[in-house]
């Protein structure tokens, strides 16, 4: 069957009775155009079946207009937020969306090759390790970069994450003040940011309450490492009397296993606290109590200073949002200890 010729511009500017340019800034995000005339372009294409070439038009601009996710893992409810919320408001600036799901142990830098040559607009990245021989790649190739959720200490590169340090030291105090003194760590990726500064506050939060950490284990923010390690902790001959985890993720894990593994009670025989305050902490068969971080927030600010960087260029800029510490029933409350 023979494949009919593709609807033009033109054809659809004849029927429209409107120029060729006014068909285009119809079709172009945040161009200017009359509603009167957006309307007669509409619904002449409609009628014609006509599509934009997305492709001739990249080459004319010199644009993609496409933004590269990058992240380690979709297992942590943080990151599908995330995505669902970047994704929602690049669309609303007409920018298609490659995601790139690269584990920790797998070829971070062959995954950063394939996405500059796919010749992207942008990229975010989500928790990703970033080395300071790849973000000087992607600074020389100029292409404009954000990190969510993790800081580093290189010039040029976009980021914005949450005040992990205080929320750590809340997390520590708070622990302290409901009268426990064998309080555990469950520590995420060793290398990331966001882990180690959870755990330098939450060491300086119980420094100001007389204590040092009674044990520090590595579940690199995975379900059954956490599960695992939540295991380890209690094999020994003094167990912890509270544990917190750098994230919700994880802490879901230990109180799985310490409810139904090791029959403990929580909050009576064991506290925990978590980190992130997504969606399942708050259900009922959990109630954990988390450092919530502002998804929203990070996400608006992150993509907004990745479309400046796009549009106008100029620096790069780092921004640390504030965590709110969120009560639920995992944590004996000082006033009760």
């Amino acid at each position: 069957m023979k494949q009919r010729p593709a609807v033009t511009s033109k054809e659809v500017a004849r029927l429209a009775g409107v120029s060729q340019s006014a068909v285009s800034r119809c079709f172009s995000p945040n161009a200017s155009i009359s509603e009167k005339t957006r309307e007669k372009v509409l619904r002449a294409a409609q009628e014609l079946g006509y599509r934009p070439n997305t492709v001739a038009r990249s080459l004319i601009m010199r644009s993609t207009r496409t933004i590269a996710l990058v992240l380690s893992s979709l297992d942590n409810m943080f990151y599908p937020m995330a995505v669902q919320m970047a994704s929602r408001r690049f669309q609303d600036e007409g920018y298609h969306l490659l995601l790139f799901v690269v584990p920790e142990s797998d070829d971070f830098p062959g995954v950063m090759d394939r996405i500059l040559q796919s010749q992207v607009d942008g990229i975010l990245m989500l928790s990703a390790l970033l080395t300071s021989s790849l973000a000087r790649e992607c600074v020389n190739a100029g292409v404009p970069l954000v990190l969510l959720n993790r800081g580093v200490d290189i010039e040029g590169i976009g980021q914005v994450y949450s005040d992990n340090y205080h929320g750590g030291y809340w997390a520590g105090s708070y622990l302290a003040m409901g009268g426990h003194r064998n309080i555990a760590f469950v520590a995420g990726v060793e290398r990331s940011s966001t882990s180690r500064r959870r755990f330098e506050g939450f060491v300086d939060g119980l420094a100001a309450h007389g204590l040092k950490p009674h044990a520090v284990v590595h579940g690199d923010y995975d379900f059954e490492m956490a599960r695992q390690q939540t295991r380890r902790l209690f094999a020994e001959t003094v167990v912890p009397d509270a544990i917190f985890a750098a994230s919700d993720h994880m802490a879901v894990a230990v109180l799985e296993t310490l409810r139904h593994e090791l029959g403990k009670r929580v909050p009576e025989d064991v506290s925990v606290i978590g980190f992130d305050d997504t969606p399942v902490s708050a259900w009922p068969s959990y109630s954990l109590t988390t450092v919530r971080q502002p998804i929203d927030q990070m996400i608006e600010v992150a993509t907004s200073l990745l479309m400046r960087q796009i549009h106008e260029g100029g620096g790069a800029e780092s921004r640390v949002l504030p965590v709110i510490p969120v009560l639920r029933e995992t944590a004996r409350r000082p006033d009760s200890a």
